[in-house]
């Protein structure tokens, strides 16, 4: 069934308010779910409000929890999430990120030991609402191991995802938002509540044969994703189990780490002012005749159309928007769950969704 947005938003912003989050902390991880959902990535969205309930009740992350700084050099910070809600560790990042850059012209921040940390794009989608370029590494360590290395059959590696982002002036910005994984492993748990397969190439089964069957990725041993590209992502993801594990201390991904038995995020995000550089003007110039260039490619069939970075996302918002969220059943029952686990019925939960047809 689709839901629409705004009900299905109060629903799960009553299921966190009643698991032990402040007010303005329920809201945020509520915002950054459903947002996750209206832009297409619903392996970031309301599937995982269970699992994040689960982990609240484990101790495995800390509702209230803030940054704390670490090391302060100006230009360069480095933070402790405290085990706090990603959503809450990685904004409050990205806003003294902000006020830095403004200050010095460039800011690199580094987070450690941070909750998961949702759909990396949202955090640049923050720095070019401030008019910000910027780049963004994440690595996830302990249960985050979901993805065999190039030419491996076990996992050793986590999704790794990567995210840029350039303001355009009066217009929407660009975002690229990508996983260094063939999918990311939300992915698995949506088409496995769907009863779906995965896209060819995806995930190889324990004993290294490809497979499209999610329940692979559960069985003991596990499955584990491939890199996206091949050898290429396997590159990119070493990367940044560098920049955003080792670099940032919050440790790279191996059984060593102390957090190996939680799902940790760590983050390295670069912000980059473009005034002190071409300038703002300049460089949005610049990309509209890029952009126009690469556009103007005749499509390969007469109905396709070249998309910008970010424009699926932004197409999947205005139609979910209108249309509703879609949630196969077994997910809105573990949200359910979810909401049962904080005290509220199945009923009163249901009061809050408003199913769109």
């Amino acid at each position: 069934m689709n839901i629409a947005a705004e009900p299905l938003h109060r629903g799960v912003l009553t299921i966190f308010g009643r698991v032990g989050c402040g007010a303005e902390e329920a809201r945020l991880v509520a915002d950054h779910l459903i947002e996750a959902n209206l832009m297409g990535h619903d392996s970031h969205g309301v599937i995982r409000v269970k699992p994040y309930v689960d982990l609240i009740r484990a101790g495995k992350v800390s509702p209230d929890s803030h940054i704390e700084i670490v090391k302060d050099a100006g230009a360069l910070l480095t933070l402790d999430g405290q085990q706090g809600f990603g959503q809450v560790i990685a904004k409050e990042a990205i806003d003294l990120g902000i006020a830095r850059a403004r200050a010095h012209g460039v800011a690199v921040v580094g987070v450690g030991n941070a909750g998961h940390m949702g759909r990396i794009g949202a955090w640049a989608e923050q720095a070019a609402q401030a008019g910000l370029v910027s780049l963004h590494f994440a690595n996830t360590t302990g249960a985050g191991i979901q993805v065999a290395p190039h030419g491996g059959t076990d996992r050793r590696l986590s999704v790794n995802p990567i995210a840029m982002g350039v303001p355009r002036p009066g217009r929407e910005p660009i975002i690229h938002d990508m996983s260094t994984g063939t999918v990311a492993a939300g992915k698995v748990r949506v088409a496995r509540n769907k009863g779906a397969l995965l896209p060819e190439g995806a995930m190889i089964d324990n004993r290294g044969r490809p497979t499209r069957d999610p329940e692979a990725f559960y069985t003991d041993p596990p499955g584990a994703l491939t890199t996206i590209g091949g050898y290429k992502g396997h590159g990119l993801s070493i990367f940044v189990e560098i920049l955003a594990g080792a670099l940032t201390g919050g440790m790279s991904g191996h059984p060593d780490n102390p957090t190996a038995d939680r799902t940790i995020n760590n983050l390295l995000s670069i912000l980059i002012d473009p005034e002190p550089m071409a300038g703002i003007d300049a460089m949005s110039e610049d990309l509209d005749r890029l952009f126009g260039y690469v556009t103007a490619s005749p499509p390969m069939t007469p109905e396709g159309e070249i998309l910008l970075p970010g424009e699926v996302e932004r197409h999947s918002r205005a139609e979910r928007q209108a249309n509703g969220i879609p949630l196969d059943a077994k997910t809105l029952d573990q949200v359910r769950d979810a909401a049962e686990s904080a005290g509220m019925t199945a009923v009163e939960f249901d009061r809050h969704l408003t199913a769109v047809t």
